[in-house]
C-alpha cells in the first residue's frame, strides 16, 4: 500500500514568514527517516499505511503547537499494492514529454 500525502503545515500566528518554524516540521520528517520531498507550496510524503500517515501529520502538529493558531491544508492518495510512488508518478510524466 502507498499512501502519498501532499500538506502544508505553519502557524498564522507569527506574521508573514514561517520558513523557520515550517524547517522544524521538516527536521522532524528527516529524523522520523519518512520518504518526503519539499515544494514551494508544501510538502509531499509517502507512507505505507493510513495509521501511518496520520501519525506523520500528528507529529508535524506537535512540532507547533505551542502557537496560538496552526493552518493545515491536507490532501491524500492511497493505493493498494502499490509503493515508492512519489518518484513513479513524476517520472511517468517526465517520459511523456520526452
Amino acid at each position: 500500500m502507498s499512501v502519498l500525502v501532499n500538506f502544508a503545515i505553519f502557524p498564522t500566528d507569527i506574521g508573514t514568514s514561517v520558513s523557520s518554524e515550517v524547517s522544524l516540521v521538516i527536521k522532524m520528517l528527516m529524523e522520523n527517516n519518512v520518504a518526503f520531498e519539499l515544494n514551494a507550496m508544501g510538502t509531499v510524503f509517502e507512507t505505507q499505511t493510513m495509521s501511518q500517515a496520520l501519525e506523520v501529520i500528528q507529529k508535524a502538529y506537535i512540532v507547533l503547537e505551542a502557537h496560538e493558531r496552526v493552518y493545515l491544508v491536507l490532501t491524500m492518495d492511497i493505493q493498494k499494492n502499490k509503493n515508492k510512488r512519489i518518484r513513479s508518478k513524476i517520472e511517468s510524466i517526465q517520459k511523456k514529454l520526452i
